[in-house]
């Protein structure tokens, strides 16, 4: 089957066109036909050799299309259900792919697969932060880093959704409009105006209930600053590098802050967890409370090009491949 393999770890030249065996489902397991991959920014740590793993091998971790065959005791699904699921295995930059069953889940009859791959990592990563780990309530005011982007752009409608007054960071104008048209409050230029002290402006000086971070080194000490008195940062990635060592005593000085540091493989845990979330989103969708913005979709043999761009900065919205 066509798929594309990391043969070493480095750049996105050594993201390559190849042909290799088709998977076979095992116990438990799904084999779907993919009709998208998802790109995520864990795709680069992958590739770049930063979370294991010894190539030649596929990147991953998301996909949506039609299950092809099941594995030995698998039940609910059957073949040719529409289905997307995330898998934190290698194997997605592909034309099929295996994933345990519990992880799949059945797509609404009116939904394309990319809005199906758009809520996997990232609607799931979304739904977990602004739901379970550091939870909106109404009334309250947030600030999420990179809110046009794949996880930004659902966790600002989610939070919208939850009744929230939602600030976001982006890096251009465009992408600012964009924020704004799926319901951000206000957008901020992180690269014109000291993000921190436009929130507490934007505030009324009181700062935000909470930050949902992901970039990390180049944001983490404004985004303390950025917060109001018992505020918390939710920290959840590190797209320019991992923050600094801290005593924790800073944040009882800043006004007794409170940081936690989540992953997404523990908010879903089972299947139960994954259809509550995947249940929610779908629900939002349906009413018109969330929307998906498909950035790009690129043959899946230039999937490379896909991970320079993101890595670039050059994208909003979410990236898609097609075998």
């Amino acid at each position: 089957m066509q798929a594309v393999q990391i043969t070493e770890f480095g750049g996105p030249e050594v993201l390559v066109p190849a042909e290799v065996p088709m998977p076979a489902p095992g116990e438990g397991e799904v084999l779907v036909q993919l009709d998208v991959a998802g790109i995520n920014f864990s795709d680069i740590g992958w590739r770049e050799g930063k979370r294991g793993g010894t190539p030649p091998l596929i990147d991953r971790t998301e996909g949506a299309g039609t299950v092809a065959a099941l594995g030995a005791g698998v039940s609910g699904l059957a073949e040719g259900d529409r289905v997307a699921y995330w898998n934190p295995r290698i194997g997605s930059y592909a034309a099929y792919a295996t994933c345990p069953a519990f992880r799949v889940v059945k797509l609404p009859d009116e939904m394309d697969f990319g809005t199906g791959a758009a809520l996997m990592l990232q609607g799931f990563t979304a739904h977990y932060l602004v739901r379970s780990s550091c939870e909106v309530q109404a009334g309250e005011t947030i600030l999420f880093h990179a809110g046009a982007g794949g996880v930004g752009q659902i966790a600002v409608q989610i939070a919208k959704a939850q009744g929230a007054r939602v600030l976001v960071t982006v890096g251009s104008e465009e992408k600012a409009a964009f924020a704004k048209e799926i319901g951000a409050d206000a957008a901020i230029l992180y690269d014109e105006v000291d993000f921190a002290e436009a929130a507490r402006e934007l505030t009324g000086g009181e700062g935000v209930h909470a930050v949902y971070d992901s970039v990390g080194a180049a944001t983490w000490e404004g985004s303390l600053k950025a917060l109001r008195v018992r505020g918390k940062v939710a920290y959840f990635g590190a797209a320019s590098g991992p923050i600094p060592d801290m005593d924790l005593g800073i944040l009882a000085s800043l006004g007794s802050l409170s940081v936690i540091r989540t992953t997404l493989r523990d908010y879903v845990r089972d299947a139960e967890e994954i259809d509550w979330r995947a249940g929610e989103m779908f629900d939002l969708w349906r009413d018109g409370k969330l929307k998906i913005k498909i950035g790009h979709t690129y043959p899946l043999a230039e999937a490379g090009a896909a991970q320079a761009d993101m890595q670039g900065r050059r994208t909003s919205g979410k990236l898609l491949l097609k075998p």
